[in-house]
């Protein structure tokens, strides 16, 4: 049956990448997954595969939260996964400290950190509709390593994915306060092979020479892959982190464990 069977999954960003991997893992472990994503059509592709529900779901807009809400009104599991980093659309405008404009600061902010507000939001409301007493749910919140370390190059990305390791952490406590079975937790991956990689790292045969460059600084000297964010997710829903809430997991091949390792040395 699974550790999610019978259970309402939501899954933001779900359409590709870390959230599909996300969204499939729950669903072979017996979860009714909800997939949410801005993209459509990439959403449906999704559920043509792995057989779930899609919504459509743009999580800055409050709108499109409240129609979740109305939607599906109860759940057990809500992983905000949506995110950007804000140089999705290629632009090459700077995002470091000096030089970052405003309204480019703005929005990644109102993808990452607003729209994980507001999925904490929802799935508290939600969590109280599950009939359970006390109220109880799991709540996985998808920031980054940027998170825990600055990135003078990304600084509204690494700003926005602290701000939802700390709010991870309220939401935690709030619940706690209640009285609630509540856990919020939070994941931070490292270098994860994902399309945003492959579009960077590109074809032709010096590939694997620039991916190993990418992670030449990674203990383990390779790129993580979505299934083994989305294992680290799966168990932190789960019952068996029944003890875990406002925590935090790195999962970025010990790059934050301290200086790097040779293997041999």
């Amino acid at each position: 049956m699974g550790r999610f069977a019978g259970k309402i999954c939501v899954v933001t960003g779900a359409a590709r990448g870390i959230g599909l991997a996300i969204a499939e893992r729950l669903h072979v472990e017996g979860g009714r997954v909800i997939i949410s994503d801005k993209d459509q059509a990439a959403g449906r592709e999704a559920v043509d595969r792995l057989g779930c529900r899609f919504i459509a779901l743009d999580v800055a807009n409050e709108r499109d939260w409240e129609a979740l809400a109305s939607a599906v009104p109860a759940a057990d599991v809500v992983v905000n996964n949506a995110g950007v980093t804000g140089f999705e659309e290629g632009t090459g405008a700077p995002h470091d400290p000096e030089h970052t404009s405003l309204e480019d600061w703005r929005a990644v902010h109102r993808v990452n950190l607003d729209g994980t507000f507001l999925g904490c939001r929802y799935a508290l409301g939600a969590f109280r509709q599950n009939g359970t007493d006390p109220v109880a749910g799991a709540i996985v919140n998808v920031s980054s390593r940027s998170g825990m370390v600055g990135i003078p190059a990304a600084s509204a990305y690494a700003s926005s994915k602290a701000a939802i390791r700390n709010h991870t952490k309220s939401v935690a406590l709030y619940a706690a306060q209640q009285g609630w079975r509540v856990r919020c937790n939070s994941v931070h991956p490292g270098a994860i092979m994902t399309p945003m990689w492959e579009t960077m790292l590109g074809e032709g045969p010096d590939r694997p020479e620039r991916e190993a460059a990418m992670v030449a600084d990674t203990p383990l000297k390779r790129f993580g892959t979505p299934e083994e964010v989305a294992a680290i997710v799966a168990t932190l829903a789960s019952d068996d982190a029944g003890y875990m809430t406002g925590s935090e997991v790195t999962v970025d091949g010990g790059l934050l464990a301290g200086s790097a390792a040779s293997p041999g040395e």
